[in-house]
């Protein structure tokens, strides 16, 4: 038993509703198109999980948050792809994969071809259990990846307020769950590895700012060690958890955010792999020209900074879906995919964002006692990266923009001078195109000084102008002698109608005793040279001339 497909979708998170979306907008045929997931609903929006889901009055609750509301589109329920005709196969797991012979073996024994893949399978959470820990399957430890995950921290954490709360990690996760967890009247305590919070993007001041605030809600930081073990009552429940050096903190419930693993299980050994995910190319190609990925399981080439990696963000998932699919259905109009790393967050009240890369040298700026400050990086003489807490949208708009330009950097001391003020004028200038590659042989040269888009124009004028003199000046010539000639045999006057180029204009007016440039009322001129004969003693048939200047029988010399 099988169906085919001319397109199948593998995963159904953020990703997969952003590829139906572009499908949708492209015109897909009704019964071409299928999303088969594990999970047992259409796809959603997952920020939504560790933020208003969690929410005591009020939560967050589907269908509100199905994708693609995430990127102010509209809101993909069931009804949606059922009139559209699209596929969805959901609560189903794939078990194999044959991308040779482009089918999928389902746990139920159906086998699903298709033409076209695109590979949205995302990640999973890392589990204790991989770091020599054992526990997870306790009733009060919770994870943090899907709506099931999310459910369960709802229901222990309603059923432990005033209680305690242990957070292992302090990245995406750990954060955005602990601000939760303190809203919810839970008392928490914070547990990482690292020197401080979020260390892989924030800087060590940026991240105190954080941390300070956090301490003033409630929150306990125990940084620099690491869960050893639980202590567990005799239900099997978790009591304690218990640190390397020893420490034991009393807990109610446990969330782990440890990272997260990119799912290629069933692809290892068919495609290739490069930072443990799927390497895909600029049109998110992997190395079947069949099948694509995108999302939290593709590592692909970021054009701003000439190297592959792998991004775990939502908007990342959006964008290189909505690419992928239109690398498929219109290859030829399809360039590669330009995206500028992005990532961001909101907790209590606070709200930040930062584009690019977090490399080379950072400069601080703005108030971190009040409530907008950030930063920039600086990289081999050029702006990489900008973070900002407390902006505008329209602040923003600017950092990003400003980041995309990558402009040159000299004064590092005037750069935190200016602060955001400095993104704000960048981005007002005129637009640059990127920089530009190009392929030597093996090698590529990166031109980083923006090119100009009036540069090429100019050129192109010039070339122009260049051509429609010469032209004007060979006829010219070859006029001139023929008026000579003509002059000679006795003909009387000349005459001069100008209607055509401006340059022409000004070489006429050096070169033909042109009196009046001014006066003229066509903007442009050339020259016809008009034979008056002797026997009408008129002006000749002027052609639609607008003026003629009378050079009193005389032709000027060639110059």
């Amino acid at each position: 038993m099988g169906r085919a497909f001319v397109y199948v979708i593998l995963g159904g998170g953020v990703a997969a509703g952003y590829a139906a979306l572009e499908f949708a907008d492209r015109g897909v045929p009704p019964g071409e198109l299928c999303i088969i997931s594990e999970e047992p609903v259409a796809p959603y929006e997952r920020p939504a999980l560790s933020k208003g889901y969690l929410l005591p009055e009020a939560p967050a609750r589907l269908p509100s948050f199905h994708t693609c509301v995430g990127a102010n589109e509209e809101r993909l329920t069931p009804k949606w792809y059922k009139e559209r005709g699209i596929e969805l196969v959901l609560g189903t797991r794939v078990k194999s994969t044959d991308v040779r012979r482009k089918t999928l073996l389902t746990a139920t024994g159906e086998t699903i071809s298709y033409k076209f893949l695109i590979i949205a399978t995302g990640a999973r959470a890392l589990q204790l259990e991989e770091f020599g820990v054992n526990g997870s399957d306790a009733e009060n430890v919770c994870y943090l990846r899907n709506l099931a995950d999310a459910n369960r921290i709802v229901d222990v954490m309603q059923s432990c307020s005033g209680g305690n709360a242990v957070v292992i990690g302090g990245g995406y996760i750990g954060m955005e769950c602990a601000a939760s967890l303190v809203i919810n009247k839970v008392n928490v305590t914070m547990v990482f590895p690292e020197a401080q919070c979020m260390a892989r993007l924030f800087t060590p001041k940026i991240a105190s700012f954080y941390e300070d605030y956090y301490v003033s809600k409630g929150v306990k930081f125990i940084k620099g060690t690491v869960l050893s073990s639980f202590d567990f009552d005799s239900n099997g429940k978790v009591t304690a958890v218990i640190l390397r050096d020893g420490s034991r903190l009393p807990a109610d419930m446990v969330v782990v955010g440890i990272g997260i693993r990119p799912n290629t299980t069933l692809f290892e050994g068919q495609l290739t792999l490069e930072k443990g995910a799927i390497k895909v190319n600029g049109r998110l190609q992997s190395s079947n020209s069949s099948v694509y990925a995108v999302g939290d399981v593709a590592t692909f080439p970021v054009k701003l900074f000439g190297e592959t990696r792998r991004l775990e963000h939502v908007d990342s998932a959006r964008k290189s879906a909505r690419h992928a699919v239109a690398a498929i259905m219109d290859p030829e109009k399809t360039g590669e995919y330009d995206y500028l790393p992005f990532f961001y967050s909101r907790v209590f009240t606070l709200s930040w964002q930062f584009y690019g890369d977090n490399a080379g040298e950072v400069i601080h700026f703005g108030d971190f006692s009040g409530s907008k400050f950030g930063a920039y990086w600086v990289s081999k003489g050029h702006l990489v990266g900008s973070f900002l807490e407390g902006g505008t949208k329209e602040d923003y708009e600017a950092i990003a923009k400003a980041t995309r330009l990558r402009p040159v950097i000299d004064d590092l001391a005037m750069l935190e001078t200016q602060g955001l003020g400095f993104a704000l004028a960048v981005s007002q200038k005129p637009s640059t195109s990127p920089p530009v590659e190009i392929s030597i042989s093996t090698s590529t040269v990166v031109l980083e000084k923006p090119v100009y888009v009036w540069h090429a124009t100019a050129g192109v004028v010039v070339a122009a102008s260049v051509a429609a003199f010469a032209y004007w000046y060979g006829r010219r010539r070859r006029r001139i002698q023929l008026a000579r000639h003509l002059y000679g045999t006795g003909f009387g006057r000349i005459c001069v109608d100008f209607s055509q180029s401006p340059f022409a204009q000004t070489v006429l007016a050096e070169r033909l005793w042109c009196y009046d440039p001014a006066s003229w009322l066509s903007p442009s001129a050339y020259v016809q040279g008009l034979l008056l004969s002797r026997l009408g003693g008129g002006p000749g048939p002027s052609f639609g001339m607008t003026r003629t200047l009378t050079l009193n029988n005389r032709v000027p010399e060639p110059h």
